[in-house]
Parts: structure tokens; sequence; C-alpha cells
């Protein structure tokens, strides 16, 4: 698959590139894909959620009226569920919602990703992205050529650029990532993919089949 490349005035160079077909041409897998979306959800899950039962509630345990003929149920304590300020019954307690995932699965998931984006045509190719200094502005300026701002975008670099970073970080819908820190999830998210030239070397080493 060819793709136009773009420099960061948003011009076309008049060059294509061929996408490498063992990573952004694999037949996506939609289980993988769910699977590793579903896991990341999880794993950001805190896990922390409580409720006081019966026997954490603070209160008296005295019996509060006689067992029989009162005409109504009977009631062992202020601190059952059916009282206000009671405890409850089968709240939520701390847990682990994490779960593991195979290497080659999760690999499969993302080379899914990266095909659907191509496919789906949602990938842009920049020829280069030079920052001198963190600016916003600058940063922003060439989304604008890219008519990227008013989407969520994905900006894959080969390295991590401090500048790129810190001119990104006050943009609500960017973010900026390295191929090996790609998740799934975040490919799938972003309504664009910017991908600079140079980093495609990098996703064929991590993600193509050897």
């Amino acid at each position: 698959m060819d793709i136009s490349v773009f420099n960061s005035k948003g011009q076309d160079t008049g060059r294509k590139v061929t996408l490498p077909e063992s990573v952004f041409g694999v037949e996506p897998n939609e289980h993988a894909m769910y699977l590793d979306v579903k896991q990341y959800l999880a794993n950001q899950r805190q896990g922390t959620h409580k409720a006081k039962e019966r026997n954490e509630v603070a209160g008296s345990t005295k019996k509060i009226k006689r067992q029989k003929g009162t005409g109504g149920a009977r009631a062992g304590s202020l601190k059952a569920p059916i009282f206000v300020g009671g405890g409850r019954v089968f709240g939520p307690r701390p847990r682990n919602y994490s779960f593991k995932l195979n290497k080659k699965l999760k690999s499969l998931a993302r080379l899914s990703a990266l095909s659907t984006l191509a496919k789906e045509d949602r990938l842009v190719l920049l020829d280069n992205l030079v920052i001198d200094t963190p600016k916003t502005s600058s940063f922003a300026a060439v989304l604008d050529s890219l008519n990227v701002s008013a989407r969520k975008t994905l900006v894959v670099t080969k390295e991590a650029d401090k500048n790129v970073v810190l001119s990104s970080r006050n943009l609500p819908k960017v973010k900026v990532a390295t191929p090996a820190a790609l998740t799934t999830y975040d490919l799938l998210n972003a309504d664009r993919v910017i991908c600079l030239e140079e980093s495609l070397s990098i996703f064929e080493e991590i993600y193509a089949k050897k």
C-alpha cells in the first residue's frame, strides 16, 4: 500500500512511500483488538471501591424489639441492611481487575489496529517534525496545516522528543508516543494518526513477524 508524504506545513511533498505489508497489510483480527483494549481499560481501574457491610458499620448490636408479638418482621440490630444507616448487602470490595494476555495475541492486536488505520485512510505520513523550543502554538500550527486540530490525534515519533511532548501536552485531544509505547487502545481511539516517516523502520523491527 502506497501513502503520500506530507511536510510540517501540510503540503504534499509529491513522494509516496510503500507501507510494509507485514505491519500495515495484516487481516485485522477484531477479537484480538477487543481483548487487548479490554485489558488496557481493566488495568486503568484502581479497584479501591469499598462499601461497609453490617459487621463494619458503627452502631449498637442491641436487639431493638422483642422477637414475637409485634406484628412485624424480626429485627436483631439497627446495623441490618434494611435500616437507614445499616450495612450494605454484597457491596463492592477492593479487587484487582487486571488479567493476562499472551504476547503473540497482543502483537496481533496492534498489527490489526495498524492495518485498520491504513485501510480506513486514518494514517498521515509526515516527513519530519522539528520543534526547536517547547511551544504549544508551534505544534498546534502543524496540526492546523494537516487539518487534524479538531480531532483526536496520535503523533508517533521515532524516539522520545522532549520538545514535541512538552509542546503537545496542553492540547487535550493530542497524544505523543513512540512505536514501542503504543497500545491498541491508543491506535483505535485516535481519529488520525500522524506517523513520522523515519518511524516506519521501528514498526518493522517491533511488530513484523520474523
